[in-house]
């Protein structure tokens, strides 16, 4: 067995992680309005952004929700309705970053339209985000540090590979592709990774709206000698951290949210697994 159970305490990773649950479970923005895409619920618009796509095709604004559908009048199916909202959203400086990325629009578990990634937390869309955490034989834990240029929490560490799920890709799918680009491992690298579970739903409100967002995580053992190598200029190092690092890096906040979550996960998984008892 690893040194994780020399280093952490069960009840100690399950205190740390209850506490960031509650930093990860917040309610939506003064004065949001829950939005519904083609009549079914799926997310939360701010005041601002409510500013921003008020009359716009497709758009129907009541006092309890704001309503979003395709424009036959304006001969506008859903997806182009969506377009023309992420594009007043970024002309009145709602968006943080544009990226020319679709995400699928989730609304009660199903895929209606997709938009631009960017648009996503003003509107408060339901995203899927997918994570590695990549160990080495000896129990060691590689990390990444998230480039200084990112618009999201530049500088912090992260796991070994992240991101979001794209349009049209499946979770298992986006794993691979994100591990790839930001570690410079090819699936058979990771072929032996398991299967992605879900850590928690994040409710968290930020400077451009409103997280909402499956955490879905999975495992993998690395091969002795492994050397991760970002490719697409999202990381500026990888570390692989022995468990004593490792633990003083979470007390002293270097991870992103997710991160730090995702990792208790796997901690207290590993820990379960060497004393015997079931994981969740």
């Amino acid at each position: 067995m690893d040194s994780t159970a020399a280093v952490f305490a069960l009840n100690d990773l399950q205190a740390r992680n209850a506490r960031l649950v509650r930093r990860a479970q917040q309610l939506p923005p003064a004065g949001a309005r829950p939005a519904t895409i083609a009549g079914r619920v799926g997310g939360w618009i701010g005041p601002a952004a409510l500013a921003a796509v008020a009359g716009l095709p497709g758009v129907r604004v009541e006092p309890e929700a704001v309503h979003f559908t395709a424009a036959p009048a304006a001969r506008l199916g859903l997806d182009a309705v969506l377009r023309g909202v992420a594009l007043a959203l970024r002309d009145a400086g709602c968006i943080r970053a544009w990226r020319d990325e679709l995400l699928d629009v989730m609304a009660e578990g199903r895929p209606l339209g997709r938009i631009e990634r960017g648009a996503v937390r003003p509107l408060g869309l339901l995203t899927q985000a997918v994570h590695l955490n990549g160990w080495s034989p000896d129990g060691c834990l590689w990390v990444a540090r998230r480039a200084l240029d990112k618009s999201t929490d530049p500088g912090l560490w992260d796991t070994l590979a992240g991101g979001l799920v794209a349009a049209g890709e499946d979770p298992e799918s986006a794993l691979l592709r994100e591990t790839l680009e930001e570690a410079g491992l090819p699936a058979v690298a990771v072929a032996a990774h398991g299967p992605l579970r879900m850590v928690l739903r994040m409710h968290r409100r930020l400077d451009d709206g409103y997280q909402v967002e499956n955490v879905l995580l999975s495992d993998c053992v690395l091969e002795a000698g492994a050397a991760p190598r970002n490719l697409d200029g999202e990381v500026l190092e990888f570390r692989c951290l022995a468990m004593p690092e490792l633990w003083d890096m979470i007390t002293h906040g270097a991870f992103t949210l997710e991160a730090e979550l995702a990792i208790l996960d796997s901690l207290r998984h590993r820990l379960r697994a060497a004393s015997g008892g079931a994981t969740p």
